[in-house]
């Protein structure tokens, strides 16, 4: 595979293009806002989502989608989930039937409540060749070229390893997986988890607490993928664990900022305003609270994150909430 679209500029898809333009031929990079992608052309930086970080020479920007998609082999999307359906339907006149379709977008669709892998299939029919990527990454750490790891998920074991193949380098390592449920399910409860590890943080609690969230959140996300047909074993990997661990304590996840900043008594539109890029987390506590649900899933620390963020709840009554519930086993 020499041609690869990536669909989103923002600071993942630039790393993403930084990391990857060594193995193909030709990328091109969509860009959403026409005056971004004309910076980015002209002076190989992407200023406004990850400054600091040269773009190679191999990969041409365009805010115009059927440029950007025209002739590729592989197209990797990368825009936030509540725009997914509305790029694919605009891509579709433009997508030929051999492409490979590779989603790093971790989220689920409110209202359908479906996987990204799921909304693309929706759009561009079930027989379409779709894998979604996941696991723990941060777009700086990525862009500087630092070591990770992540893995490819579908239910097609030689799309995965095309895919893997293509991908892989040797500061960005990806492994394979036929669970794309529990792949996509942990990449993305892990972001309403971590808005739950921020408020902690902000509220000047210690590692007790921290280590205990990331557990019982890990049970939540494991019991729900599963309920959904995934597997138990891929979120103690990569997508499930490795990720979780990473947005819940690491400085720059902005799930987790926001939990911070809210705990420190902002309101979050204040904070979803001041943000230049977005937190999944915060629309996916909703889908995730259906999807509970709709799966009979008990989820206590998910709803209680939806309590607080949509429903006033503060924050130190989230987790009262959260440690007078009934006793049982772990």
């Amino acid at each position: 595979m020499k041609r690869l679209a990536i669909i989103g500029g923002g600071a993942w898809g630039t790393a993403l293009a930084i990391v990857l333009a060594p193995r193909f031929e030709q990328v091109r990079l969509w860009v959403y806002e026409d005056d971004v992608a004309q910076r980015l052309q002209a002076e190989r930086v992407n200023d406004t989502y990850l400054p600091g970080f040269q773009v190679p020479a191999n990969v041409s920007v365009s805010s115009d989608l059927r440029i950007s998609v025209e002739a590729a082999e592989v197209v990797l999307s990368v825009m936030p989930s509540h725009h997914v359906r509305r790029v694919y339907t605009q891509m579709l006149p433009s997508l030929g039937e051999s492409m490979i379709f590779v989603s790093a977008t971790k989220g689920l669709e409110v209202g359908t409540i479906l996987r990204m892998s799921e909304i693309i299939r929706s759009v561009g029919g079930s027989s379409v060749q779709v894998a979604a990527l996941s696991g723990p990454t941060f777009a700086k750490e990525v862009a500087r070229g630092e070591p990770t790891a992540l893995v490819v998920a579908s239910s097609d074991d030689d799309l995965n390893r095309r895919i893997q193949s293509a991908f892989s380098g040797p500061t960005f390592r990806v492994y394979t997986s036929l669970d794309s449920i529990g792949v996509e399910i942990g990449g993305a409860i892990k972001n309403v988890i971590a808005i739950g590890s921020g408020v902690i943080h902000g509220m000047g609690l210690g590692n007790n607490v921290t280590a205990a969230l990331i557990t019982r959140g890990l049970a939540e996300i494991t019991r729900l993928a599963v309920a959904m047909g995934g597997r138990a074993q891929t979120l103690s990997g990569l997508a499930g664990l490795g990720d979780l661990v990473l947005t819940c304590t690491g400085e720059l996840s902005r799930n987790r900022m926001v939990g911070i900043e809210l705990a420190r008594g902002r309101k979050l539109g204040e904070i979803v305003g001041s943000m230049k890029m977005v937190a999944e987390g915060i629309k996916t506590t909703d889908a995730a609270v259906e999807l509970a649900r709709r799966f009979g899933v008990e989820m206590p620390i998910t709803e209680q994150m939806h309590q607080m963020l949509y429903h006033g709840v503060s924050p130190r009554e989230a987790i009262r909430r959260l440690m007078e519930r009934s006793l049982k086993e772990e």
